[in-house]
């Protein structure tokens, strides 16, 4: 399947003027009937990566509509990396949902995506901007890195890191999979407004949570206890006893697509 190009919507909110660039592959007759998907990324990531490319290759396989974006300051989309906080990426979603898509949608994220879904759901069920009718269908999250910047970021750093990035508002974290890319102090601090509380976390669509118990990056344990934290039973978690972070294996998609197919309109 040839790559689309992408288009680009524009937005402007209190976060200032910007562009994301998107790509859609849409529904056909086959595929009307079921919800739309729409893909979140994971921090760093790209709306081209390799699992939002198997599923766009599932997309128009099936007839489904899916939805993909860069967040700002990722991959096609404008603004720089290092002003990115999840404020400003959640409201990329929220403007991403309301404007890209139109009817039911199956939100499906992956790592930060996944903490940007619980964020965006939080989001549409507040009483001032739930939609009707309900558009959220369900939830699909790989490895949902919730509460990212505090829990897995700011607590994970060493006293030499956390100096630096007090100091100096920015510090370079290494990665395994490129050169080094910058970690702000106002990642940090304005990802504090966004911590969720999992306990108190009530969501109002179905939830499957895949996540990889050889996970190095996001701990397992966040899943389960954000799943059980549902006491429902559309609410599951899916551990893939050999899998990493990233679940980008054959296998792996092929599990992701099922659970998608398996929640209806």
């Amino acid at each position: 399947m040839a790559e689309q190009q992408p288009q680009m919507l524009d937005i402007e909110d209190v976060h200032g003027k910007r562009q994301l660039a998107w790509l859609r592959t849409d529904a056909t007759e086959k595929g009307e009937d079921e919800p739309g998907v729409l893909w979140l990324p994971g921090f760093n990531s790209v709306m081209t990566s390799s699992k939002a490319t198997a599923l766009a290759a599932w997309a128009a396989k099936s007839g489904r509509e899916l939805t993909r974006f860069d967040y700002t300051g990722h991959g096609a989309s404008g603004g720089r990396f290092e002003d990115g906080t999840i404020g400003l990426w959640l409201a990329d979603c929220l403007a991403a949902f309301k404007q890209l898509t139109v009817g039911p949608q199956i939100v499906v994220g992956s790592s930060l995506g996944g903490y940007l879904g619980l964020l965006l759901a939080q989001e549409l069920d507040k009483p001032q901007r739930k939609p009707t009718p309900k558009r959220l269908a369900g939830l699909v999250l790989i490895a949902p890195a919730w509460n990212m910047t505090e829990r897995l970021m700011w607590a994970n750093m060493s006293a030499d890191a956390r100096a630096i990035l007090v100091k100096e508002r920015v510090w370079l974290r290494p990665s395994e999979f490129g050169p080094p890319y910058p970690i702000t102090r106002r990642l940090i601090e304005e990802g504090r407004k966004h911590l969720i509380d999992v306990a108190d976390l009530k969501l109002t669509c179905p939830l499957r949570v895949l996540h990889g118990q050889k996970d190095e990056d996001v701990p397992f344990e966040g899943s389960r206890e954000l799943v059980e934290a549902q006491a429902d039973p559309d609410a599951r978690l899916i551990a893939i006893p050999d899998g990493d972070h990233r679940l980008a294996r054959d296998q792996d998609i092929a599990r992701l697509i099922r659970e998608i197919e398996g929640i209806g309109g």
